[in-house]
């Protein structure tokens, strides 16, 4: 019996070990990505209703977030805690920089310092820069198995935008009507801030099918903010990454 007992002990111990041997072994990125809600409940559901008060993050510092106002009454915009929150009033784009709104989805995390990579001239179209967005996090050691943040400054050949406003009621959703529902067009060599996640792991939660991003924008001079859906790149653009240092 007392054989019995040590040698179970001793089988403990080594099951013990070799579990915090695993937990310490696999790596993980030091911010973490999180979110509310999800893109195929709208599309799907038609659940556009809120699932998250924006007033839970307004003391967090270095704040970046993105999504879409409950009911998809329009845009989340946060950079580094600051709300550029876009709506669509009488047909005018208006912005609301406060936290006193509801998502019905939103992306979001905390980084406190991002480390700059100058964007090739040869990276120009959407498809282009995707890759090249993997590959730069592969290379400054961001675990790309987890979903990331990015940012991106400088002035894009041209960029596709648009803001949602939509019909209350209308339960047949699609990316083409929710472009349509409110204010879209297109802007050409304009400075802008993009904020995006990236996540090969979360399509039709943050991200549509056919892309591992998603992307919003504002101008410099804040007249435009909202919901990137296609671009093509100028020379000179900067990418920013998390500082994994």
């Amino acid at each position: 019996m007392k054989n019995i007992i040590i040698l179970l002990t001793i089988i403990s111990i080594t099951s013990c070990a070799t579990v915090n041997r695993e937990a310490t072994n696999k790596e993980t990125n030091k911010f973490k990505v999180e979110y509310y809600g999800a893109l195929k409940n709208m599309m799907h559901k038609g659940d556009v209703t809120a699932k998250v008060d924006l007033t839970n993050f307004e003391n967090v510092e270095h704040f970046y977030a993105l999504g879409a106002l409950e009911n998809l009454k329009g845009e989340i915009q946060i950079f580094d805690s600051k709300p550029f929150n876009t709506m669509v009033l009488d047909n005018i784009l208006k912005f609301d920089k406060t936290f006193n709104k509801k998502a019905t989805l939103l992306v979001y995390a905390s980084v406190k310092k991002w480390k700059s990579t100058n964007i090739p001239n040869s990276v120009v179209t959407y498809e282009q820069l995707e890759s090249f967005i993997e590959q730069a996090a592969k290379d400054n050691k961001i675990h790309i198995d987890e979903p990331f943040p990015f940012l991106i400054e400088g002035t894009p050949k041209s960029l596709d935008w648009h803001v949602i406003n939509w019909k209350d009621g209308d339960n047949e959703h699609s990316h083409d009507k929710h472009i349509s529902s409110g204010l879209n067009g297109t802007i050409e060599n304009r400075q802008v801030e993009i904020l995006g996640f990236f996540s090969d792991s979360h399509h039709a939660i943050f991200t549509h099918h056919t892309t591992n991003m998603h992307i919003h924008l504002k101008t410099i001079d804040n007249k435009i903010a909202g919901h990137v859906d296609g671009l093509e790149l100028g020379k000179g653009m900067i990418l920013k990454l998390p500082d994994t240092k």
